[in-house]
């Protein structure tokens, strides 16, 4: 039976692993790299904004860091070594919603 996303589910899955611009049906754009596709979403890694100073995870001290020194290797709460927060956040977004899809070059 074919399903009303199929499509889309294809394009996804087609492209995993890729660098995308998807476009949703309310107009907004996001771009990422497709992670994982299942019958009725997609997860996408999306990029953090390390470069803007209204970003709260930015601190003086480094990304991730409370105020303050930076805690030694293996002591306080970060484990050894403390890779900080990611420079990805996971999206999922329902298939339904995606009206395109672009593939973006890495550079």
């Amino acid at each position: 039976m074919h399903q009303p996303n199929q499509h889309m589910q294809d394009l996804c899955k087609n492209h995993m692993h890729s660098y995308v611009l998807l476009e949703i049906s309310d107009g907004s754009v996001i771009d990422g790299i497709i992670t994982d596709v299942d019958d009725t979403h997609v997860h996408v890694a999306v990029p953090y904004d390390l470069g803007t100073e209204n970003d709260e995870r930015f601190t003086p001290y480094g990304y991730g860091f409370p105020q303050g020194p930076r805690p030694p290797y293996g002591y306080g709460p970060y484990p050894y070594p403390y890779p900080g927060p990611g420079r990805f956040r996971r999206l999922v977004l329902p298939l339904a919603a995606l009206t395109a899809l672009s593939v973006l070059p890495w550079y």
